[in-house]
C-alpha cells in the first residue's frame, strides 16, 4: 500500500496547475484523481490520506454532468470509512445549491438579496410577482454565471420564460432574485483557507458582468483567443485588462459572520462574493466552494491562497501520518 499522500478530487484540469505548484513548493506528495468517469468499489478500502474536493456546479458545461454523481458517490465510500475530507459531501451539496447557499448564510445573520426559488415555467412567473423590478434570474446549481439574466418588467421575464431561448437550471430549481443596484461596479470576494481569510479581491463588473471567475482559464474564449464580453457587462474587456484586484486592507464584521457560516457547514476552502448597494446594504450572494485564483492578484497578495492551502491541507497529512 502506498503512503498517504493528498487527493484531489477534481474534473477540469486546466484549473489545477497553481495548486500543483503550490504542492510542490511545499514538497507535499499528491495524487490526481480526475473525477470524469470511473468505478468505486464497495468492496475495497479507500487509501490512506487527505482527501480534498473541489468539483464544481458548472462541471456539466464541460460535459462532465456525470461528476456530480459520481464524486457524491466517491465523498460517501470515503467519508464511510473514515477518510480525512477536505469540502466533503456536506459541501458538495453547498456547492451544487445557491438555496443551500443562501439558507446557510441567513442561519447565521448574514443579509442576501430578496430571493424566491421556483419550480416550473409558471412557478417562475409566481415568483417574480413576490420580488419587486428590477430582477435577475439565476441557475440553483450554476456558476460561472450561468443562467443569470437581468429583467426590468414581468412583462419582459414572462417573454422570455415563454420562448425558446428559456433554458433550466440542471435541477430545475431557478431562482428569482432582487437585482442590486451598487455603490461602484464591483464584487468583492473573500478567500478563506481553514478558518482564515487570506485576502479580499475586488471584480470589475462593468467588463465581468455576471461570470466573475477569477481563472485565468476563464478569461479568453478557447475558440478565438479574445477576452470573453460576458453576460450583463456594460464595457468590452481588452486583451491583457483585469478584472480583479487586491483589495487591500479590507476589514469588515462581515468576515467574522463568514467564519462563523464556514465552521457551520465544515467549509474550509471557499472564495466568498458580496455587493454593496447603492443604499448602503452589504448583500452577500454567492459562496464558491471549489474556488479559483486569479494570477494578478497572487503576484502582489502579501499572502498566496494556493500555498495557504497547500499548507492547511500539509498539516492534515501530517496528522494522518501521525496516526
Amino acid at each position: 500500500m502506498s503512503a498517504p499522500r493528498i487527493y484531489a478530487l477534481h474534473e477540469n484540469p486546466e484549473w489545477f496547475p497553481p495548486f500543483a505548484r503550490a504542492f510542490a513548493a511545499e514538497g507535499l506528495p499528491y495524487e490526481e484523481w480526475v473525477l470524469t468517469e470511473g468505478t468505486v468499489d464497495l468492496d475495497s478500502a479507500p487509501p490512506e490520506g487527505v482527501f480534498w474536493s473541489r468539483i464544481s456546479a458548472s462541471a456539466h458545461t464541460r460535459d462532465h454532468g456525470l461528476s456530480k454523481d459520481y464524486t457524491r458517490a466517491v465523498l460517501s465510500w470515503l467519508e464511510a470509512h473514515g477518510r480525512r475530507t477536505v469540502n466533503g459531501r456536506r459541501v458538495l451539496e453547498l456547492e451544487m445549491s445557491k438555496v443551500d447557499q443562501l439558507a446557510q448564510l441567513r442561519a447565521v445573520g448574514i443579509e442576501t438579496p430578496r430571493t424566491v426559488a421556483a419550480v416550473g415555467r409558471e412557478q417562475i412567473l409566481r415568483a417574480a410577482r413576490r420580488v419587486a423590478p428590477p430582477f435577475v434570474t439565476k441557475h440553483n446549481q450554476g456558476g460561472k454565471g450561468l443562467g443569470v439574466r437581468r429583467f426590468d418588467s414581468f412583462d419582459e421575464l414572462a417573454a422570455h420564460v415563454g420562448s425558446e431561448d428559456f433554458e433550466a437550471s440542471p435541477d430545475g430549481v431557478t431562482l428569482v432574485q432582487e437585482f442590486v443596484v451598487a455603490a461602484e461596479p464591483t464584487i468583492t470576494r473573500a478567500e478563506i483557507v481553514a478558518g482564515e481569510l487570506v485576502y479580499a479581491i475586488s471584480a470589475d463588473t462593468a467588463r465581468g458582468g455576471f461570470q466573475l471567475c477569477p481563472a485565468d482559464a476563464c478569461a479568453v474564449d478557447p475558440a478565438t483567443g479574445q477576452p470573453v464580453m460576458p453576460p450583463g457587462a456594460t464595457i468590452a474587456p481588452e486583451p491583457g485588462q483585469e478584472l480583479f484586484s487586491l483589495r487591500e486592507g479590507f476589514e469588515h464584521p462581515v468576515i467574522d459572520r463568514y467564519l462563523e457560516f464556514t465552521r457551520r457547514v465544515g467549509l474550509e476552502v471557499c472564495g466568498i462574493e458580496f455587493i454593496e448597494s447603492a443604499d448602503g446594504r452589504l448583500l452577500t450572494y454567492d459562496v464558491n466552494t471549489n474556488t479559483n485564483y486569479n494570477a494578478a492578484v497572487e503576484a502582489v497578495a502579501p499572502r498566496s491562497a494556493p500555498r495557504a492551502l497547500a499548507q492547511h491541507l500539509g498539516r492534515l497529512l501530517q496528522e494522518c501520518v501521525s496516526r
